[in-house]
């Protein structure tokens, strides 16, 4: 029975890492995507869901460049928060600077064991940005559709009607008719001329 066989280049031993090359890289065991909940029965909190990956970076790096490998990383902009190397997930710290990354690594330096690699828990979540509250689109619309001021609507062309006036009917007043050698005395008065209005009284006219 023939047994599998090996390349001996491929089983040559690697050279270990010096001290100087392990002491200044990071990892950051970045996670996303997921949230933090307690875990059944005991109630202890951990990460579920989402992603978790490695990222190696040297000890001097910047907070702006540690943002943009972990954007690079994500695929987009995210806030870092890590945990404490004493701490549980309640503990969060946020990390928005230089300053706050010195004293994160600080923190690590001093419970790990010398000449170690830092393995740094953080935990990356889309940044809060401030909300537009924008109105209702049935308030919208209703409000774009009112107007200033009520407006009024002209056709060319248009001439108003309007009803011709009633002119008032003549008014005759009553002329005094006296038999004097058969003449009937005139009296001018308003109204029509051509018209003399009589009235009867008992037995003769007025």
């Amino acid at each position: 029975m023939v047994g599998p066989s090996f390349d001996t280049c491929n089983l040559a031993p690697k050279p270990p890492r010096s001290s100087s090359t392990s002491a200044s890289a990071i990892k950051f065991l970045c996670s996303y995507g997921g949230k933090i909940l307690p875990r059944y029965p005991d109630g202890k909190l951990r990460y579920h869901g989402g992603e978790t990956r490695v990222l190696a970076v040297n000890r001097s790096i910047s907070f702006a460049e540690l943002m943009v490998k972990m954007g690079e990383l994500c695929g987009t902009t995210m806030s870092l928060r890590c945990q404490l190397p004493t701490e549980d997930l309640d503990a969060l710290v946020s990390i928005t600077s230089d300053e706050d990354l010195a004293n994160l690594i600080e923190e690590y330096d001093r419970a790990a064991s010398p000449l170690s690699c830092l393995k740094i828990r953080a935990f990356l979540s889309p940044p809060k940005s401030a909300k537009k509250i924008s109105p209702p689109s049935s308030l919208a619309s209703s409000s774009n559709s009112r107007s200033p001021s009520p407006s009024y609507r002209t056709t060319v062309g248009f001439t108003p009607r309007f009803s011709k006036p009633m002119m008032p009917k003549p008014v005759g007043f009553p002329v005094c008719m006296e038999k004097s050698a058969g003449k009937i005395p005139q009296h001018h008065g308003y109204g029509s001329p051509g018209h003399v209005y009589l009235v009867h009284n008992g037995n003769h006219w007025q």
